[in-house]
Order: structure tokens, then C-alpha cells, then sequence
């Protein structure tokens, strides 16, 4: 079967197909054993490739999704020892799983794993627009009128202007909130808020590109399959 050097290469876990080019053009890249650097390549995937010296080949793809408790770090690795997401599912080392996006240490809530650097792609990619929900607690109960700037964009961060798809508050606690956006900026919750003279208490992520913890209890997984992963995804 004929396939595009950088899909081969993201299929196999190593990076996504964007960064797969500048890999590609970086000439660590060989095909039966020859050099490739351009882009564009396409390969059988019964040639031989290597990477770094080290042959590489397509693993089976491996979708786990996990309601992230508090206390972890979004890394497969720490320098400084710190608890990782990684450790919540053990012995799964073997497929080169990586978490998807990040989720600061405080923050919950629904967290993807994959080997597969399309997916991961798509997911973190800001052009294509992928939606997240954020249930948020507040030290105090927010102002009518801040709600309206947070709705209506009048809120700018170092990045820009600030664009969400909804926010409400909760109609049972008024410093519980509710919010919707697309863009994945770093911390941006809690940056929202504190750009209003809010601090955020807690924050969980419900909803993240299709995906959601429901019947997933705090600090559990479950594995997706493929056609799961491409009814949501994959478009």
C-alpha cells in the first residue's frame, strides 16, 4: 500500500504529520536505507524506514480516555519527579501512548491518550477549531456585568481578544460558572478570570472535542476504538 512519508511517520507515533515534514527536511529520515528530505514522499509500507538510525513501523493505534484527578502533570516525563498522567495507566508504556493538549495540575477533567499524531493533531491544532467545556468555581459570585464582557469578547489577553462560544452561570450558585471556547491557550480559564478579579477555585474539563467523562469516575479510563475516535474526529 502506498502512503506519504510523514503519514507513515505519524502513524507510527513519532510526531504529527506537520512536524513529521521538519523531520523529514532534517534528513534523520531514511528509506531502505537511502536518505529522503523531500517532502511529499510517498513509500510503500513494506519499505523499510528508519529514523534516527532506529527502524520504525506503523503500531496499532491506541485511544484511552481519562477523567484526570487533581495532582498530576500533563507530561510523559518530569525532571523533577513530580506525579504524571502516564501513571494512571500503567503498562501501556509499550504502544508510546502521549497525552493529548495539556491540563495544568489543578485542573480535571477529560484527557486523551493516543500513539496516533493525526488524531493528536487535530485535536490541539488551532485551525480546526476544536470545542471545550469548562465547569468553573469561583472564589466569589461573578458580576452580571462581567459575565457580559467575557460574552461579548471584551476581555484581551497577551494573545488577543478573547472569543467564547457561551458562558452562564450556574442558576443553583452564582460563583459557579459554565464556559464554552475554541481556542487552547495556555491557562486561559483561569487568565480570564483573573483579568476580572476572579480567582478560580476549581476547574474541570467536561468536554473536549467530542469526548466527555461521563460514567467516568475521577481518576479512571476507558479505551476507545478506532471507529469511536473517527465518528467524533475525523470529519
Amino acid at each position: 500500500m502506498k502512503i506519504r512519508l510523514n503519514h507513515y511517520l505519524s502513524n507510527a507515533g513519532i510526531s504529527s504529520r506537520r512536524k513529521s515534514d521538519k523531520l523529514i527536511q532534517s534528513g534523520y529520515v531514511k528509506v531502505n536505507g537511502k536518505p529522503v528530505s523531500r517532502l511529499g514522499t510517498i513509500i510503500d509500507t513494506n519499505d523499510i524506514v528508519t529514523f534516527n538510525g532506529s527502524k520504525i513501523k506503523i503500531k496499532k493505534k491506541i485511544y484511552i480516555l481519562l477523567n484526570k484527578p487533581k495532582g498530576y502533570i500533563t507530561t510523559t516525563k518530569d525532571p523533577f519527579n513530580r506525579k504524571t498522567v502516564m501513571s494512571l495507566i500503567p503498562n501501556l508504556y509499550k504502544y508510546r501512548i502521549f497525552p493529548v493538549g495539556r491540563l495544568d495540575c489543578s485542573t480535571t477533567g477529560v484527557l486523551l491518550f493516543t500513539n496516533n499524531g493525526h488524531i493528536a493533531e487535530k485535536l490541539t491544532h488551532p485551525k480546526y477549531h476544536i470545542k471545550k467545556i469548562y465547569h468553573v468555581s469561583l472564589n466569589k459570585e461573578i458580576k452580571n456585568e462581567d459575565l457580559y464582557k467575557i460574552r461579548n469578547g471584551k476581555i484581551f489577553l497577551k494573545e488577543g481578544k478573547v472569543k467564547v462560544l457561551f458562558v452562564k452561570r450556574n442558576s443553583r450558585s452564582k460563583h459557579k460558572i459554565k464556559i464554552g471556547l475554541y481556542v487552547g491557550w495556555n491557562k486561559i480559564i483561569k487568565r480570564i478570570f483573573k483579568k476580572l478579579d476572579y480567582r478560580v477555585i476549581t476547574l474541570d474539563r467536561v468536554f473536549f472535542g467530542g469526548f466527555s467523562k461521563k460514567n467516568i469516575k475521577i481518576g479512571k479510563w476507558c479505551f476507545l476504538n478506532k471507529k469511536e475516535v473517527e465518528n467524533i474526529i475525523i470529519k
